[in-house]
C-alpha cells in the first residue's frame, strides 16, 4: 500500500470516528457547542466608531503630516450648513435676518470654537487712519435696502467669501461651524454634535421654510460613516431570511434548514464574543462581518447536508450511515476550504487600513468557528431530528441529477476545445483587468441614496468644493511671516494656484495682508498688496488681529510665533490620481520657485484618502502573494498530488482575473474596498475547487475510475452542492452589494461576479484540464454508466 493510500485512509478513519463519536455523544455535543457559543456571545460588545481617523493606521506618513499640521494651528473639524433661499437671493432683508439667528445659534454646537457665516465676516475699512473692522452685516433688520445693496457688492467682491462662503451669484451661501472635538470619545462626542445640529437645523427650517438647508463637512462625514456601519448591520437580518428560504428550497427539508440556521447564528454569537473580547470597535467595512459569516458558514453546511440527504434518498442508506459516510467524504474538504478562507482573510493584515484588519481577524475567526460548529452541532442536530423519505422527492432528486450527469459528459467530450475556448476568454478579460482604473472619492464612498452625499454634490455644484489641499507654508524665523519677501513670495503661489484649472478657492494669509494693507491706505485699490516694509506688515497685523472678536481671530492662519501661515485651496472634486498629481504640482513650485524655508507637505483628509487605496494596493501585493502561496501548499498537501496541487492554481486565480476584466467593462474605476477582493475571494473560490478535485481524485483512487468517468462522478456527486453553496454565496454578497457605502457595495458586487466566474471555470475548464493532465494507467480501469453511455 502506496504512502497515498496509507494518508487516505488515517483521513477517512479519523472522519468516521468523528462523525461516530458526534452522533453517539449527540445530546452531550449539542450541549457544549450551545455552551461554547453562548458563553462566547456573552463577551460580546458591539460599539461603533465613525472618525475617519480609523481609516488610517498610526504610522500612516499622511496622516502624521496633517495631525502636526493641526497642531501648528487649530483643528479643524467642521460643519458646513449651506442655505439656499427659494427666492434665489441671499441679500434680502428677511434672509440677512434669518442667516445672522442661525449664526449666533451655530455657536451654541457642542465644542464649537468659530462660526464663520456672510453676515459675521470681518470686513476692514477706514477712516483717516484708523482701520475698523466690522461684522459685514450686522443688526440685519434695521438696514435700509441700499445698505442691504452696498453689503451684497462688499460681499461679491470679497476673494476671502466667494467660493467658499457665498457664490458667484448670491444665491446659495454658508455657515462654516468649527468644532474642537476633544478625542477622547469619538462615538458619543460626534453623535452629540449631530444630534444638535440637526434640532437646530430643524428649528430653523421651521422658522425660516423659505430656505433649503444641506449639511457637509468633516463631522457630517464621521456621521455617515457611523450611520453606514449601522445600516450595513442590520443587512445581517434580510440575509438571514435569504439563508431560510435558500437553504429550504435546496435542501426541501425543514430539519437541515434549523440545522443550518443554527450553526450560522452559533458562529456569528462566537464572533460577537471575539470583538468584545479584543476591543475592537466596528466600522462601515468591519460592520459586514455578520453578513460574511453567515455566507461563508452555511457553506460548510450545505456539503455535508447535500451529501447525507444524497445518501438516504437516492442511496437508501439509514441516517447514522448516510452521516457518517457524508462526514468521511465532506470532512477534509470542508476544513481545507474553512483553512484556506482564514488564509484569505487573514491576509488583510498586510494592508494599510486598519478596518479592514478588524474585518479580516473577525470573519477569519468566524471561519473556524463555523467550521467547528458545522462538523459538531450540524451532525449532532441531524442525529436528533428525523429524516422524511419520499419516493417523489427522490425522483424528483434523480431527475436533477440527471442535468448534472449531462453536464460531464458534455465536457468529457470536448476537453481541448473547451480548454482553447477558456483560456482565449480569460486571456482577454485579463488584459482588460489591467486596464481599470483606480479612483477613491471618499464623498464617493456613499452613494446617492445617503443624505450626505446628495448634500454635498449639491454644495460641489452651486457653492464651493469639498475636497482641499493644505500647505503649512514656512518663513524660516520667528515673525517671520511680516516679511515682504516671504508676503510677495507667498502672494505669487496663490495666483499660480488660483490659475490652476480644478482650484476653486484659494485662502491665505497674503490675501489678508493685501486687504489690510488697502485699508490702511484710505481703501485706495492701488495698494491692494503686501506692504513694502516689515515694520509696517507687523504693525497693520496686530492692529487687524486686535480688532477682531473672539472666536474670530487669525489662529487658524497663523502660528504661534508667525513663523509659519497656512494655505487653505478648495478643489472641484476630482478622482484620486488628480488629487495626488495636484498635491505634488504645489509642492513641486515652492520647491522650484521659493526658498528652502517655504517648501512645504501638501495634506489634508481628503488627499490621505486619495493616497490611502494606492498605500493600500502596495501593501497588499505581500500579502496576497503569501495567501496564494499558503493556499497552494495546503492544495498539495490535502491532493497529495505535486502536479494536480499546481493545477488547482488556474481555477482559484483565473476567476479573479476574469472578475476584474469583466468589471472595467461595467465600471472601469475600482476603490480602495475592491483592493482586498484578492486575497479575500481566493479563499472563498477555493470550496469549489477543492470539494470537486477532491471527488475527482475518490472516483481515481478508490474506485479506480478512468479521467473522464471520474468526472462524470464529480459532476454527479457534488455539483449539486456546488450550484447550492455559490447561489447562497451569491445572495449573501448580494444583499451586501445594496450597502450604501461603496467601498462594501462595491467589493461585493467584483466579489459576485468572480463567485459565478469561479463555478463557471471549475464547470468547464478546471475537468477540462483534468483530462488533458491525467495519465491513464496501463492496468483495465473502471468506468461509470454514463462512460458507457459516453461511449456509445
Amino acid at each position: 500500500m502506496n504512502a497515498i493510500q496509507k494518508t487516505k485512509n488515517a483521513t477517512n478513519a479519523f472522519a468516521r470516528n468523528w462523525a461516530n463519536f458526534v452522533i453517539k455523544y449527540k445530546w452531550p455535543v449539542l450541549l457544549l457547542t450551545i455552551l461554547l457559543a453562548v458563553g462566547l456571545g456573552s463577551q460580546g460588545k458591539m460599539e461603533f466608531d465613525g472618525d475617519y481617523h480609523v481609516f488610517f493606521s498610526e504610522s500612516n506618513p499622511e496622516l502624521e503630516a496633517f495631525d502636526a499640521l493641526q497642531e501648528k494651528y487649530t483643528k479643524d473639524d467642521n460643519i458646513i450648513l449651506v442655505l439656499a433661499p427659494k427666492n434665489g437671493n441671499v441679500f434680502t432683508r428677511e434672509n440677512l435676518i434669518a442667516i445672522e439667528e442661525l449664526t449666533a445659534d451655530a455657536w451654541n454646537t457642542p465644542y464649537s470654537s468659530r462660526v464663520d457665516a456672510v453676515t459675521n465676516f470681518q470686513h476692514t475699512s477706514a477712516n483717516a487712519d484708523d482701520l475698523y473692522v466690522d461684522d459685514l452685516s450686522y443688526d440685519s433688520a434695521s438696514k435700509t435696502d441700499a445698505e442691504i445693496l452696498e453689503i451684497r457688492e462688499k460681499a461679491l467682491k470679497e476673494p476671502l467669501l466667494v467660493h467658499r462662503i457665498i457664490n458667484e451669484e448670491g444665491s446659495v451661501t454658508a455657515i462654516n461651524v468649527t468644532v474642537r472635538l476633544p478625542g477622547e470619545n469619538s462615538a458619543a462626542e460626534i453623535p452629540e454634535v449631530t444630534i444638535a445640529t440637526r434640532e437646530m437645523i430643524s428649528k430653523f427650517k421651521e422658522s425660516h421654510p423659505q430656505f433649503d438647508v444641506y449639511t457637509t463637512g468633516l463631522v457630517p462625514l464621521n456621521t455617515a460613516f457611523f450611520e453606514a456601519s449601522q445600516r450595513d448591520l442590520m443587512l445581517t437580518l434580510l440575509m438571514l431570511l435569504i439563508v431560510v428560504v435558500v437553504t429550504f428550497v435546496l435542501t426541501r427539508n425543514i430539519f437541515a434548514t434549523i440545522a443550518t440556521l443554527i450553526v450560522v447564528l452559533f458562529s456569528i454569537m462566537s464572533a460577537v464574543g471575539f470583538i468584545g473580547l479584543n476591543g475592537i470597535k466596528l466600522t462601515p467595512p468591519s460592520a459586514v462581518f455578520p453578513t460574511m459569516i453567515l455566507t461563508l458558514a452555511v457553506a460548510d453546511s450545505i456539503h455535508i447536508l447535500i451529501t447525507y440527504l444524497q445518501k438516504v434518498r437516492k442511496d437508501g442508506l439509514e441516517k447514522k450511515e448516510a452521516l457518517v459516510e457524508s462526514m468521511r467524504l465532506n470532512f477534509m474538504p470542508v476544513f481545507i476550504t474553512s483553512l484556506t478562507t482564514v488564509i484569505g482573510f487573514l491576509t488583510l493584515n498586510y494592508g494599510d487600513v486598519p478596518p479592514f484588519w478588524d474585518l479580516g481577524n473577525i470573519v477569519a475567526f468566524g471561519m473556524c468557528m463555523a467550521f467547528l460548529f458545522s462538523t459538531t452541532t450540524l451532525p449532532a442536530l441531524m442525529a436528533i431530528f428525523p429524516i422524511w423519505k419520499s419516493k417523489k422527492v427522490r425522483e424528483q432528486r434523480e431527475e436533477k441529477m440527471g442535468w448534472y450527469t449531462k453536464l460531464g459528459m458534455y465536457v468529457v467530450k470536448q476537453p481541448v476545445r473547451l480548454t482553447i475556448i477558456s483560456i482565449v476568454v480569460i486571456a482577454v478579460l485579463t488584459f482588460l483587468a489591467g486596464k481599470n482604473v483606480f479612483n477613491d472619492e471618499f464623498v464617493e464612498y456613499f452613494d446617492t441614496t445617503v443624505q450626505f452625499r446628495q448634500d454635498s454634490d449639491f454644495i460641489n455644484e452651486n457653492l464651493t468644493g469639498f475636497y482641499n489641499v493644505e500647505l503649512s507654508v514656512g518663513s524660516g524665523e520667528s515673525g517671520g511671516i511680516n516679511n515682504p519677501e516671504y508676503l510677495q513670495k507667498l502672494t505669487e503661489f496663490e495666483d499660480w494656484l488660483e490659475d490652476q484649472p480644478e482650484v476653486v478657492h484659494v485662502n491665505a494669509f497674503s490675501e489678508v495682508a493685501r486687504r489690510v494693507n488697502r485699508s490702511m491706505h484710505g481703501d485706495d485699490e492701488t495698494f491692494y498688496r503686501v506692504p513694502k516694509n516689515r515694520e509696517e506688515a507687523a504693525q497693520y497685523l496686530l492692529l487687524y488681529e486686535l480688532s477682531l472678536p473672539f472666536g474670530l481671530d487669525l489662529n487658524n492662519q497663523i502660528n504661534v510665533d508667525k513663523s509659519e501661515s497656512r494655505v487653505t485651496v478648495t478643489l472641484e472634486n476630482n478622482s484620486s490620481a488628480e488629487m495626488i498629481a495636484f498635491a505634488e504640482r504645489s509642492e513641486k513650485w515652492l520647491k522650484d520657485n521659493a526658498p528652502e524655508s517655504m517648501h512645504a507637505l501638501a495634506v489634508s483628509p481628503t488627499l490621505m484618502f486619495s493616497k490611502l487605496g494606492f498605500r493600500q494596493a502596495d501593501s497588499m501585493v505581500k500579502g496576497n502573494i503569501i495567501a496564494l502561496i499558503l493556499i497552494s501548499l495546503v492544495l498539495m498537501i490535502a491532493l497529495k498530488n505535486l502536479k494536480l496541487g499546481l493545477l488547482s492554481i488556474i481555477p482559484n486565480v483565473t476567476p479573479v482575473l476574469v472578475g476584474f476584466g469583466l468589471w472595467y467593462l461595467l465600471k472601469g474605476t475600482i476603490n480602495t474596498g475592491m483592493v482586498i477582493v484578492f486575497g479575500m475571494t481566493l479563499g472563498i473560490i477555493v470550496d469549489d475547487t477543492v470539494h470537486f478535485m477532491s471527488k475527482f481524485l475518490r472516483a481515481r483512487r478508490e474506485m479506480g475510475y478512468d479521467a473522464k468517468a471520474a468526472i462524470i462522478y464529480a459532476f454527479e456527486t457534488v455539483g449539486k452542492a456546488l450550484v447550492t453553496t455559490t447561489v447562497v454565496l451569491l445572495a449573501g454578497f448580494t444583499v451586501l452589494s445594496t450597502s450604501s457605502f461603496a467601498l462594501n457595495s462595491y467589493m461585493a458586487r467584483i466579489t459576485v461576479i468572480i463567485i459565478i466566474a469561479a463555478l463557471i471555470i471549475d464547470f468547464i475548464l478546471l475537468p477540462s484540464l483534468l483530462i488533458l493532465v491525467s495519465k491513464e494507467k496501463e492496468k483495465a480501469v473502471k468506468i461509470s454508466k454514463a462512460q458507457v453511455q459516453l461511449d456509445k
